[in-house]
């Protein structure tokens, strides 16, 4: 028990060097000091982002004393304990180990945005009906991952398929850190099984695209200016099922950036002035991902360098015959139960898909 006791105190360390908390311990003292200021409220973007700031060091030094605390409790115990006290001091290291794991992994998630909540699109490739129903299998995977976490889903823009199934929806996801967890999920999705929608009940290989950006509900002086000049806003009726109002009102909104180009759709809320908000998010995020783009100097759309949802370019395969397997090209992990993955089970590609 000492060698794990000395081990968990290392991790600790590596926390502190690499997180720099001397050094965060000045900036928060400088942060509530600019906090105190009377003008300080003015810009309420920054202001906000400040004290978002001033909390999140404080949760890490918290977290790190409460972890320094289980740690000294766990030596005491050690000096006095006996022999038949082993059960218990094995249950308390556990649960030393499950915090000090849990804090390791946030601290993969440092990015800007990764604390926000997801703005997801997913896309029917090729396939034709088969990708249709693939992409709404995907649309259901997500939500029941979504749900284990309890982020809250809601549609923003759908558009079904001609005879199955979804040619393309949108769903924005609320939730801690929904984007750290879910921002290597962007990419291609192949599916292969045999086919529910032939007579012959052949094997199939269907594809489907999926968009990840971050939920971004404000912007504030560094982040993405849109001016209202550079707006086309056309509202259309929308469609689907629902009640006598529909295809009547023209509820449904459509905005394009002038200068990139970029067009988004909203059409689930009821009124006009609630989709105009939902589709003026997704071009924030849209806009943002563009951004990062040129930083990391990809000479692309907001879609990246446009590759088809089609053979050779998926992240994941999901193999329900002639065998099972769910398999990730890019981390190697592995399950043998696809239904299992396919009902939101998705933790450990997704941490796996974080630490890469």
């Amino acid at each position: 028990m000492d060698n794990k006791i000395t081990d968990i105190e290392r991790r600790i360390e590596i926390i502190k060097e690499t997180a720099d908390l001397e050094n965060l311990l000045v900036q928060k003292k400088n942060l509530e000091t600019i906090s105190l200021e009377s003008d300080f409220w003015k810009n309420k973007n920054k202001a906000k982002d400040t004290m978002q700031r001033i909390s999140e060091i404080e949760n890490l030094v918290s977290e790190i004393s409460s972890i320094e605390k289980d740690i000294g409790n766990l030596k005491e115990y050690l000096q006095i304990a006996s022999k038949k006290d082993e059960r218990d001091i094995e249950k308390e290291y556990g649960k030393i180990e499950e915090k000090l794991s849990k804090l390791e992994f946030k601290r993969y998630l440092s990015g800007k945005y990764d604390k926000a909540g997801v703005i997801m699109s997913i896309h029917a490739g090729q396939g034709g009906t088969e990708a249709n129903d693939w992409a709404e299998i995907l649309l259901r995977m997500y939500s029941r991952y979504s749900e284990k976490q309890n982020w809250n889903v809601e549609e923003i823009h759908k558009v079904r398929g001609e005879e199955t199934g979804l040619s393309t929806v949108t769903i924005e996801i609320n939730g801690k850190y929904a984007f750290g967890y879910l921002k290597n999920e962007k990419g291609t999705h192949r599916l292969v099984r045999l086919s529910p929608f032939n007579a012959q009940n052949l094997r199939q290989t269907s594809f489907a695209g999926v968009e990840v950006m971050p939920l971004i509900e404000d912007t504030s002086e560094d982040d993405i200016e849109i001016k209202k000049e550079d707006i086309d806003f056309k509202a259309t009726k929308s469609g689907g099922p629902g009640g006598q109002n529909v295809n009547k009102t023209s509820t449904a909104v459509t905005l394009t950036h002038r200068p990139t180009g970029i067009t988004v759709h909203s059409s689930s809320q009821r009124s006009q002035l609630q989709n105009r908000e939902a589709a003026m998010k997704l071009l924030k995020s849209k806009l943002w991902t563009l951004e990062e783009e040129k930083v990391v100097k990809e000479k692309k759309k907001i879609k990246g360098e446009h590759k088809l949802a089609a053979w050779g370019n998926q992240i994941r395969n999901y193999i329900l015959h002639p065998y099972k397997l769910v398999k990730d090209l890019r981390t190697g992990v592995e399950s043998k139960n696809p239904e299992d993955v396919l009902d939101g089970n998705l933790e450990k590609f997704i941490e796996a898909g974080i630490k890469i």
